[in-house]
């Protein structure tokens, strides 16, 4: 068991879901009031992908990762003989999509992502993430996702159009922007992704991210979720790696210790651009019995 303080049995002894429990009805209606104007914004990256292309990788990725790879059947060109006949005249185009998502495009983490020694978070037993899947834990616990989305522009605060790679955002810029209210999702900008048609040279030499210090002020508000417009939340070296402590990564602190999801590479700059700093943040992850996380489209309602 861990000593740091953390939300095991918060919830129960057999919650696999963490602080979405946090959503209960009143919260979500509470947060539906966060809608003045209608309008809605797409947050995901796009997935780009085609046998035999570059396309897969023209998207902000971390390198070495397993890039996206979506296959259609129209021409005979890829998984399947061409489009499939339906009656007379008539054929239709299927897809093929193959995603590893981590560190790929736009996704929600489970909590069963990570974790420390031979537990998960709230003490399932780590033994039960096999090759077939997580028994415990998996993505397809966490359900549909309604909530006070709060944006924290972290550049826009400095006078920045992003954040330098080494820069750690500490608890007290994100105080000086918001307060989350519990049960919000946390929506943290480093404008990071701007670099990517800059240089992928300069966005692979390292990312800003969140201090491990700032996680537990978010962890200490009750947030449900975190998502960030980096590839890991936290910040990265040139290497792909967190140069913070064991003790401090913030999958460890946010996902194992206190329950709260993460969802990672998301598209901020129309959001951020509307000048908004809540609104209602909608996400449906995938129900992959067993995932270490989803592929997402979060969409923010302003």
């Amino acid at each position: 068991m861990i000593h740091e303080p953390n939300n095991w049995g918060r919830f129960g002894p057999d919650d696999q879901r963490g602080t979405l429990n946090l959503l209960t009805p009143s919260v979500v209606l509470d947060a539906l009031r966060s809608a003045t104007t209608g309008e809605v914004l797409n947050l995901a990256l796009p997935i780009r992908g085609a046998t035999s292309s570059p396309a897969p990788g023209t998207v902000p990725h971390l390198p070495g990762r397993p890039l996206p790879q979506h296959f259609m059947s129209v021409d005979g060109g890829d998984y399947a003989a061409g489009a499939r006949p339906i009656g007379p005249g008539l054929r239709v185009a299927d897809d093929a999509l193959l995603v590893s998502h981590h560190g790929t495009t736009t996704h929600m983490d489970a909590l069963c992502h990570m974790w420390s020694g031979d537990e998960l978070y709230n003490g399932h037993p780590a033994a039960r993430v096999r090759s077939y899947g997580a028994t415990r834990c998996g993505i397809e616990h966490a359900g549909g996702v309604v909530a006070r989305g709060v944006l924290f522009d972290v550049p826009r605060h400095l006078g920045l159009g992003h954040l330098p790679a080494e820069h750690r955002v500490s608890a007290g810029e994100l105080a000086a922007i918001a307060t989350p209210r519990p049960g919000d999702v946390a929506v943290v900008r480093t404008g990071w992704p701007l670099v990517w048609e800059r240089s992928r040279e300069e966005y692979w030499s390292g990312q800003p991210g969140l201090s491990a210090e700032a996680g537990r002020w978010l962890a200490g508000h009750d947030v449900a979720a975190v998502a960030c417009d980096n590839a890991a939340v936290g910040g990265l070296d040139g290497r792909g790696m967190s140069q913070e402590p064991v003790e401090d990564d913030l999958h460890l602190l946010l996902l194992h210790r206190h329950g709260i999801h993460l969802i990672e590479m998301v598209w901020l700059e129309e959001l951020a651009a509307r000048g908004r700093t809540d609104f209602v943040f909608v996400a449906a992850p995938l129900r992959i019995e067993g995932g270490t996380g989803s592929p997402l489209s979060p969409l923010a309602i302003l």
